[in-house]
């Protein structure tokens, strides 16, 4: 658990508050600012030890306004706005809805555009950080300024995936698209990683109408246990996982492939049925194992709350959470499975571990996101989940587990990069950045000279 007492917690009314938070803290010999969301930074990014916290939240309902430009729809909303409230308003006011996403929702714009934002649209559409096309954004100098790609373009680019260095977004212009009625969810299972990442491959490289709407995948343990296991990998609770379907060969984890076709209520089952076959039928997955349901677009969206619900039912929601997200490039993918899947993580990590292809040319250079090399990387996520009562030291292990991984990276010469990245050593910091980390302090210099925001990402100290 990380835990810091900050000085004093600002609930800002607008932009003017957060510039005057900035500005007290430029006047004072050590202050620093954190701009807080909802709270799911995992390794106390958002805390501001002794320094000012700006609950973003009280902005959440300053903007929404939807517009069109060029025949391009837009909505513009609050860097405290979470993105299952935009989703919902969007969809049922106006049928429109934003192009990429996160897994989970319960998290505020501003807060993911400070990251990038992926899920299992962004092989199509990029990362949130791709499909934003203005900001408001309040700067280390305590100014309020409105940038774009034509606009103070780079402050633009150094806000997006920037871990909240260089401004706090209060405003965003997030691209609309129309929105789907119903989604086909489907899950197909591999009991080889090679078969699972050339489909993963193919379906990622398709053309849009060649290809699903939203292309993921997790690795699972090979047996019974319910939260690692076969069970988790049905989608309805009228569906059994057959383990007699699976080959003599299957090792001690297996691979599913998650699908979503989209699709309008006036499209009949037939032609859905077709689609959907035309593109399975491509796929080398092991018969009899494969999981279907259809549902509404937004409660597709909002899938993992239902996870939320449980795990607060349950109480693991309120556990800590060390996760590990990492950008493996596809060169070293195959190498990584061996290790960390079938080695270090081969029991489970009491709650999902994805890994799914992403494009490279979907994300934009200009950003300050940082990426392994080559056209196609993955994303790994160990989502970590801890039994309520559980002491210390089982969390001490799992994150010294995470430490393991990393540190097997390192030395081995994996080509990666830590998402959602925390560092504690500028060493760590210049490694993870590498050619691009003289572009961040340039920017830094540009736009916080005293190192005055996000102190808890431990990039850069206070200036006195």
């Amino acid at each position: 658990m990380n835990c810091v007492k900050p000085l004093a917690v600002v609930r800002p009314v607008g932009s003017e508050d957060i510039a005057g938070a900035v500005r007290a803290a430029l006047s004072s010999d050590k202050l620093t600012v954190a701009a807080r969301g909802n709270g799911h930074s995992i390794n106390g990014q958002s805390m501001a030890e002794g320094g000012l916290v700006v609950d973003m939240r009280s902005t959440a309902e300053n903007h929404f306004e939807v517009g069109h430009y060029g025949g391009t729809a837009f909505v513009d909303v609050s860097g405290g706005a979470l993105w299952e409230n935009v989703l919902k308003r969007c969809v049922s006011e106006y049928g429109l809805a934003p192009r990429s996403w996160t897994d989970y929702l319960g998290l505020t714009v501003g807060g993911t555009l400070s990251n990038a934002g992926v899920s299992g649209q962004a092989f199509r559409y990029g990362p949130q950080t791709s499909n934003v096309t203005e900001l408001d954004v309040v700067t280390g100098n305590g100014d309020v300024v409105t940038c774009s790609e034509m606009e103070n373009s780079e402050l633009f680019f150094s806000v997006l995936g920037g871990l909240g260095q260089f401004g706090i977004i209060t405003r965003a212009r997030v691209l609309l698209q129309p929105a789907p009625d119903m989604v086909r969810w489907i899950r197909i299972v591999y009991a080889e990683f090679d078969e699972f990442t050339r489909d993963a491959e193919w379906l990622v490289s398709q053309k849009d109408e060649s290809s699903f709407d939203y292309v993921e995948g997790f690795v699972f343990v090979n047996g019974d246990d319910p939260v690692n296991g076969w069970p988790t990998v049905p989608l309805h609770p009228d569906q059994d996982f057959d383990p007699t379907r699976l080959p003599q060969s299957s090792g001690s984890v297996l691979y599913c492939l998650e699908l979503a076709l989209h699709y309008r209520d006036s499209d009949s089952n037939s032609s859905v049925d077709k689609r959907m076959e035309r593109l399975l039928g491509r796929l080398r997955f092991d018969e009899g194992l494969r999981f279907e349901v259809d549902l509404p677009y937004v409660d597709f969206l909002l899938r993992v709350k239902r996870s939320e619900e449980i795990a607060k039912v349950n109480g693991t929601w309120e556990t800590p959470h060390p996760w590990l997200n990492l950008f493996v490039s596809k060169r070293d993918i195959g190498d990584f499975e061996q290790k960390v899947f079938k080695e270090l993580v081969k029991n489970g990590v009491g709650g999902p571990m994805l890994v799914y292809p992403l494009l490279r040319s979907r994300w934009d250079d200009r950003t300050s996101v940082v990426l392994p090399e080559g056209e196609i990387f993955y994303i790994v996520a160990l989502l970590r989940f801890v039994p309520p009562g559980a002491k210390a030291s089982s969390v001490d292990k799992l994150v010294a587990q995470n430490q393991e991984i990393v540190q097997w990276c390192v030395k081995n010469g994996i080509d990666f990069k830590l998402y959602l990245p925390h560092y504690k050593s500028r060493e760590e910091w210049i490694r993870h950045f590498g050619n691009r980390w003289s572009r961040f302090v340039d920017r830094k210099a540009m736009f916080d000279p005293m190192a005055i925001l996000s102190p808890g990402q431990k990039v850069f100290n206070r200036a006195l």
